[in-house]
């Protein structure tokens, strides 16, 4: 599917946002920290779930984003899909997500458009370019999925790492790390001609890298290059409201972890 993005073609640099989850100090210290750097947002997906926020998590996104798809737990919260395969704490957050989503934000995620998605040179997925619930998290999964692509890039999210994987020109595989020291805000990728990239730009509201820190990603289409980028929130904001709206205290308590 290709989407005609209102500067497709002349847009030059995009924010890339994935795996909200209902943080919306995560999300909104990322536009805090992104404002000015980019023309466009595009949403990878799982906008809601975990968190306490779903529905401003969803205003917010839908005021200012021009691509948004859908991940699993959209699926899962908007009821398309029943949760099995999720962990228990995982399905007592969908349920109550859904208990919490207005009648209204709920027909808006079944709604969301799935990936693979084409826009400019690249495209966007939640979880994998042939499975929008597959996890990316290894040569035994990225390696087919490079060597398949139809474009030079594509960016996914749904592992909750930053950073990515991809084949130089000459066909070297290699992992994409990003620093997890508190004192490292930005990494810059290159993107070289002739090569393939598989592009996570982390998740802005449940790491589960070892960084607690809300994570993004700037693509400059013009210069093809991707700066990752990880900025402290409020966390503290975050856990009181998972504390009074009672949602599993696991998952209270990972989030500082970023597990």
């Amino acid at each position: 599917m290709e989407y005609n993005a209102r500067l497709a073609g002349h847009t030059l640099r995009y924010l890339f946002l994935s795996d909200i989850h209902s943080n919306l100090e995560g999300l909104e210290k990322c536009l805090e920290l992104a404002k000015g750097k980019y023309d466009e947002i595009i949403c990878l997906g799982d906008l809601v779930g975990y968190g306490p926020d779903p529905n401003a998590v969803i205003v917010r996104l839908r005021a200012i984003a021009h691509v948004i798809i859908r991940g699993n737990h959209d699926k899962a919260c908007a009821s398309l899909s029943d949760a099995a395969e999720f962990n228990p704490l995982a399905r007592l957050a969908t349920d109550w997500t859904r208990q919490h989503l207005t009648p209204e934000h709920i027909e808006y995620l079944k709604n969301l458009p799935t990936g693979p998605l084409t826009i400019d040179w690249f495209e966007i997925v939640h979880g994998a370019p042939i499975d929008e619930d597959e996890y990316i998290l290894g040569p035994g999964q990225a390696l087919p999925a490079l060597r398949n692509l139809a474009v030079q890039a594509v960016f996914f999210g749904h592992t909750h790492y930053q950073g990515g994987f991809m084949l130089s020109p000459k066909g070297r595989f290699q992992s994409i790390r990003c620093s997890s020291k508190e004192d490292s805000q930005t990494v810059t990728l290159p993107l070289e001609d002739g090569g393939k990239y598989l592009i996570n730009p982390g998740s802005a509201g449940q790491p589960r890298d070892g960084d607690w820190r809300a994570g993004f990603a700037i693509l400059d289409s013009d210069q093809r290059q991707v700066e990752y980028f990880r900025t402290p929130y409020d966390l503290a904001s975050t856990q009181e409201k998972m504390r009074a709206g009672g949602l599993p205290d696991p998952l209270i308590r990972r989030l500082e972890i970023g597990r």
